[in-house]
């Protein structure tokens, strides 16, 4: 009858954008709320300083790494100033806040995500 959709390529209601899932990533790294921050996350996350170091892997790697730097830094603070969506992938551009010595940290984050977690992460620093 024509009325048929193929759903295949159409995300459901229920799943998440890719800008959506990394929405909730800096609303849970913002709250410092690591089971939050993690849930956004595969299982076998890699983490990269761009364009090919690889700094983190996993979520038992990364629980250590994060819910440290949320117990010592409690104003931690990303600010999103920038965001392009294309496709997968997800670019932030970042104004990290609240970090000893009252510095601020400017970074792009390029996520990459997949069936509603986000798989890798490539970070691009200014120092």
């Amino acid at each position: 009858n024509g009325t048929t959709r193929n759903n295949k390529h159409m995300p459901h209601s229920s799943e998440k954008t890719p800008a959506e899932v990394v929405q909730e990533q800096v609303d849970a790294y913002n709250a410092r709320d690591i089971e939050a921050f993690l849930a956004t996350y595969a299982e076998d996350i890699e983490v990269f300083d761009h364009p090919d170091t690889l700094t983190m892997s996993g979520h038992v790697q990364m629980r250590e790494i994060y819910a440290g730097l949320f117990d010592r830094i409690p104003d931690l603070n990303a600010a999103i100033t920038n965001r392009i969506t294309i496709g997968k992938f997800v670019i932030d551009q970042e104004k990290v806040t609240g970090l000893p010595d009252n510095r601020t940290l400017d970074a792009v984050a390029i996520y990459e995500v997949d069936d509603c977690k986000i798989r890798r992460v490539w970070f691009v620093k200014d120092s």
